[in-house]
């Protein structure tokens, strides 16, 4: 394939990576494409042969400089001291037609120095989890990394459950930098190193920000804005540790993700949360909590030190009303307002409230908002036709409340008992539901009268209680 790289990362000390190809694996089959995504980085489909062979990593692109990154990180709020990419390969950047550079990375792609006794590899399910969950955040207009492609591996990969198939996603990304990639430096005491990536992620990301504070600052605000979003659509992400906590302000590292059926704000689903640190209502704690990390890197290269803390330590405590007035927008638009006004976050939070009391489902509730059937979703329809009354009054003045509900309100996500029935499906060589579930969720507020199916809630045997990072 020709790929036109221009690696910037790559350019930075020797210490901020380890140099290292991907390993070739034994049979590799490419089985999605991103054709939207390629386009707009210049890349164009070859036969698939030579596709399958570059995005498993068995051939390397000319102009790539394929490495390992390192990065430190808390890990359910215990501190690591080196982590890095285990089982991934940046192969290099690309500058996209909209002039943005953006990251080409192989995830499952082989052992690094950093494995920590890991295999290196990936298998099929968490593969294509990541692709169509990223994809279909995307689509939502959430920030996120995206899936270019997937390729089976015709090798097994062993886990807790015996041997699964393997793959690897090839994700693209605004760039990997995460803010454990600033704890690593802070942590040595290698301040050098440390001004140096400073310096990068400003002139990268943030070409505005003046020196390290301002970088902490424009942080904040992308972090703030992206957690709030999350949150509107009911998106759980299982691992908000603070090496999954991107400086370029996208969703990334899809592990034990889901978007939730029926609401409830302690939500939790990822297997490894035994005390629901990364609840559903814990994320903009948790995010102002690794902000918060974030300025205690950035601190260290600072000379005066004191002046450096209260000017942190006003960045990060004004981050929780960031969020709040976030939230507040897109919450008073996913009940048809234009703008909150007084009283209207008292609504919605009663809304929620009698949600979770009902076990009505978090997306559909919201989505026949603009129709006839949101009551339908509840235990005691009657809960919501008491909170409906004083809504309907609020509306009056709002003339396009309905278009802003469908504008706002996705009518289909990624519903995790079709996740798992897609999984299950690949595994057996049946890529239908993995294509349909891509072609859907490409267009979320359309209406899809014809894929009902994808819009239903899981039945009580259909339930998904938990889900895994894939490790």
């Amino acid at each position: 394939m020709s790929i036109q790289f221009d690696n910037s990362y790559a350019a930075l000390p020797a210490a901020f990576y380890t140099r290292q190809a991907p390993t070739p694996v034994k049979a590799p089959r490419l089985v999605a494409f991103n054709d939207d995504l390629a386009a707009l980085m210049g890349i164009a489909r070859t036969d698939l042969p030579d596709a399958a062979a570059t995005f498993a990593g068995n051939v390397i692109p000319d102009g790539a400089a394929p490495l390992a990154q390192l990065y430190a990180g808390h890990q359910f709020g215990n501190w690591n001291p080196q982590l890095g990419d285990g089982r991934a390969i940046l192969l290099g950047e690309v500058l996209s037609k909209d002039g943005k550079r953006r990251d080409l990375q192989l995830k499952g792609s082989g052992p690094t120095p950093y494995s920590r006794m890991g295999d290196g590899r990936a298998w099929l399910g968490p593969v294509l989890r990541e692709y169509v969950v990223s994809e279909a955040m995307h689509a939502l207009g959430i920030p996120t990394t995206r899936a270019l492609a997937a390729v089976e591996t015709g090798e097994p990969v062993i886990r807790e459950t015996g041997a699964l198939p393997g793959a690897i996603l090839t994700r693209v990304a605004a760039s990997h930098l995460r803010v454990g990639t600033f704890q690593i430096f802070a942590a040595r005491g290698e301040i050098g190193h440390l001004r140096a990536l400073t310096d990068y992620a400003i002139a990268r990301h943030y070409p505005e920000a003046v020196g390290p504070m301002g970088l902490l600052r424009a942080v904040r605000d992308a972090q703030a804005a992206l957690v709030a979003r999350w949150m509107s659509v009911g998106f759980i992400h299982g691992v908000m540790n603070t090496d999954n906590c991107a400086i370029s302000g996208e969703t990334i590292d899809y592990g034990p993700c889901a978007f939730m059926d029926a609401y409830h704000p302690n939500t939790v689903f990822s297997s490894i949360d035994q005390f629901g640190r990364y609840a559903y209502s814990n994320q903009p704690d948790i995010v102002v909590w690794n902000i918060a990390q974030l300025a205690t890197a950035l601190i260290q290269q600072v000379e005066d030190k004191d002046a450096a803390v209260e000017e942190a330590t006003e960045i990060v405590h004004a981050m929780p009303a960031l969020i709040r007035s976030e939230w507040e927008r897109l919450f008073a638009a996913k009940i048809g307002l234009s703008a909150p006004a007084e009283g209207d976050m008292e609504l919605v939070t009663d809304l929620l409230e009698r949600m979770a009391a009902n076990q009505a489902d978090f997306t559909n509730t919201f989505r026949n908002l603009s129709g006839n059937s949101a009551r339908d979703q509840f235990t005691d329809p009657t809960a919501f036709d008491d909170w409906a009354e004083g809504w309907q009054a609020r509306l009056v003045g709002e003339p396009d409340a309905i278009a802003r509900m469908n504008a706002t309100n996705p009518s289909v996500i990624p519903r995790n008992h079709r996740m798992e029935e897609m999984i299950a499906a690949a595994v057996q060589g049946d890529y239908a539901l993995f294509e349909r579930l891509n072609a859907v969720l490409a267009t979320p507020f359309a209406d899809h009268i014809d894929d009902a199916d994808l819009k239903r809630p899981p039945a009580p045997d259909e339930v998904v209680p938990a889900t895994f990072c894939g490790t």
